[in-house]
């Protein structure tokens, strides 16, 4: 992959100006023109300043979170309130994030994984073949914690034997092994597995958690928005999920609204700038792992 595109929403109102962005994602049948046609379709309850009507009328996601992102900057600028205020969550502080590696051959990704010695989470994207390369990073890098996305890419015959292998290293989190939307009931395992493509909306989390699942990877442009992400943080959390605040790949200005509810959350994975050639300006700031909350002059 070259390049990411994203679609960016901008509310201007008496020269005061909100901004929100999303990833249209194939994962999930969107793209550019979708999305931004799902944005027209409600611009002229926007204009009206009918903003909750025009979410309300929102099926994408990835539009939701982008136009919700943008309300919430807006209206934060005019009330001189933050995010986190009219979120109703605590002010964010400055956190580590997990950083992730390329996939690429055994050798580059040990490599990978030393030339990060920033970074004491690591992030692997990898398929069932891929434990040769776990193996490697985690001999690379001994101190760090790995998360292990395995993307769907696992049956559950493949299952047991998958966790057993990694049974013995520094695993912090197994994304996502079976398809998004299975029936099966996990094995028992230590480990600890984390819904990503399977989670979308608090009506998820009753099914996630009776097949097993202990973590919860949440991604606004999955759920529709810094409020709704909020929410079902929270439910979440009363059920005793571990929460992992996640991205798309992204501008800063997509990792702010999430890095805003960071004190809601166990695990960072926001670093989605940090794998771009060019920021947005007024980013993030990202010193080796640590994450900064973000400026006033970028969101919230």
């Amino acid at each position: 992959m070259n390049a990411v595109h994203v679609v960016q929403v901008t509310l201007k109102s008496d020269g005061v100006v909100g901004r929100g962005e999303c990833r249209p994602y194939a994962r999930y049948d969107q793209t550019v023109e979708s999305v931004t046609a799902a944005l027209e379709s409600v611009r002229q309850d926007v204009e009206a300043d009918g903003f909750e009507t025009a979410l309300d009328g929102l099926a994408s996601e990835a539009a939701r979170n982008a136009l919700e992102s943008a309300w919430i900057d807006l209206r934060a600028k005019q009330s001189g309130q933050s995010a986190a205020s009219l979120l109703n969550v605590k002010s964010p502080v400055s956190r580590e994030t997990a950083f992730t590696l390329s996939w690429g051959s055994v050798d580059d990704m040990a490599q990978a994984a030393k030339a990060a010695s920033a970074y004491p989470w690591l992030k692997i994207k990898i398929g069932v073949d891929g434990l040769e390369h776990v193996q490697a990073v985690t001999s690379a890098r001994p101190d760090a914690r790995l998360i292990i996305d395995a993307n769907e890419a696992l049956t559950p015959a493949d299952l047991p034997q998958f966790l057993s292998a990694l049974s013995d290293l520094n695993i912090a989190l197994i994304e996502q092994p079976l398809p998004a939307g299975h029936s099966e009931i996990l094995p028992e395992t230590d480990l600890i597995i984390c819904a990503d493509e399977g989670l979308h909306s608090i009506h998820d989390l009753d099914r996630l958690w009776a097949q097993g699942y202990r973590a919860v990877n949440v991604k606004m442009d999955k759920c529709g928005g810094p409020i709704a992400a909020r929410d079902l943080i929270l439910k979440a959390k009363s059920m005793g999920f571990i929460i992992m605040a996640g991205c798309m790949v992204g501008s800063s200005l997509a990792m702010a609204p999430m890095l805003t509810l960071e004190s809601l959350c166990d695990i960072i994975d926001l670093d989605g700038p940090l794998l771009l050639a060019s920021d947005i300006e007024q980013g993030l700031s990202y010193e080796g792992a640590i994450v900064s909350p973000p400026s006033s002059e970028l969101w919230g």
